[in-house]
């Protein structure tokens, strides 16, 4: 599979402070890819460095296949920043002009495409405003659209669903999507990580300016599960209580119970099948006995820690 990006051994220092260390990942192309840890991981640094917007101390990027972050590059990428920075006295039309033109489209093109991205995101009505009339929500999709309006090859948005409401988190989702299926790479930074689940195909956690764990999410997800998480629902609160005196800590490491069902964690080496047979012979009555594919949360949290993860919830 091509590459949209590859970056290899990259380190950003400011002054003694490691932002980014020896960071290495690829983004295939076509596909969406999320970079993913707590607030200050270095996801902003790493986007910031893609975009040349900062210069990394070592290591190289390239993006394409073939361009180095640059000038070059610039077209055939669409960026949507942390910090969002816009004109606020411009009126919406012709500020979106400006920024299709500045990506290379006619005046023409660009007031065309401005217009089908107002109508797409219900914003036709505030094309002659000036952007400080809008609300940030709105502000935010604008900025948004001077992203995507040069249609770019690979797309990279930095906490894109910051600040919004629930519905416009659910339209930038639904566009995401759309962008991937008309052949464009997304790659994403979040420390939401149930946005990051619903959307990602490849991933690359970081805490502390270093890489984690990087790769396909459903094979991640497969290996992160190591058949030891079962689910189970009981026919009655007393199914349950006999299930629970009917194992022991060779059989089940730790269990998570809710009325009626229950989560169990097995111990290592056991297989689910033993669990099985020692609830039957015990006569628990289930409901459901099944294994379960932990969340994105939980791989993150497994894996980066539980102090450097609170930074998911800041």
């Amino acid at each position: 599979m091509p590459s949209a990006l590859r970056v290899s051994a990259v380190t950003k220092r400011y002054g003694d402070f490691v932002a980014v260390s020896e960071l290495s990942l690829e983004v295939p192309a076509g596909t969406i890819y999320g970079i993913l840890g707590p607030n200050g991981a270095g996801k902003t640094t790493t986007l910031r460095m893609i975009n040349d917007i900062i210069a990394p101390d070592e290591g190289d990027i390239r993006i394409l296949d073939a361009y180095a972050p640059g000038r070059e590059a610039a077209r055939r990428v669409g960026y949507l920043p942390e910090e969002r920075g816009l004109y606020p006295k411009m009126k919406v039309g012709e500020l979106l002009r400006f920024f299709g033109q500045l990506r290379g489209l006619t005046k023409r093109e660009a007031n065309r495409r401005a217009d089908a991205w107002l109508e797409r995101l219900e914003l036709t009505d505030w094309k002659l405003k000036k952007l400080q009339d809008l609300s940030k929500g709105m502000q935010q999709k604008i900025q948004f659209i001077t992203a995507v309006i040069h249609e770019p090859d690979l797309l990279i948005l930095d906490e894109p669903w910051s600040g919004l409401d629930p519905i416009n988190a659910e339209v930038l989702r639904e566009i995401v999507l759309e962008q991937k299926q008309q052949g464009r790479t997304i790659l994403f930074s979040t420390h939401l990580m149930e946005q990051a689940e619903k959307l990602c195909d490849y991933v690359c956690i970081i805490a502390r300016g270093k890489r984690v764990l990087e790769g396909e999410l459903a094979q991640i997800k497969r290996e992160a599960a190591g058949d030891r998480l079962v689910a189970l629902a009981f026919s009655d609160d007393a199914a349950a209580k006999v299930a629970v005196g009917a194992w022991d800590a060779s059989i089940v490491a730790s269990h998570k119970q809710r009325t009626g069902h229950m989560e169990v964690e097995l111990a290592a080496g056991v297989e689910p099948r033993a669990l099985l047979e020692t609830l039957v012979a015990a006569g628990v009555g289930l409901r459901r006995f099944e294994m379960v594919e932990p969340t994105l949360h939980q791989i993150f949290v497994d894996r980066v820690g539980a102090d450097a993860a609170e930074g998911e919830l800041a």
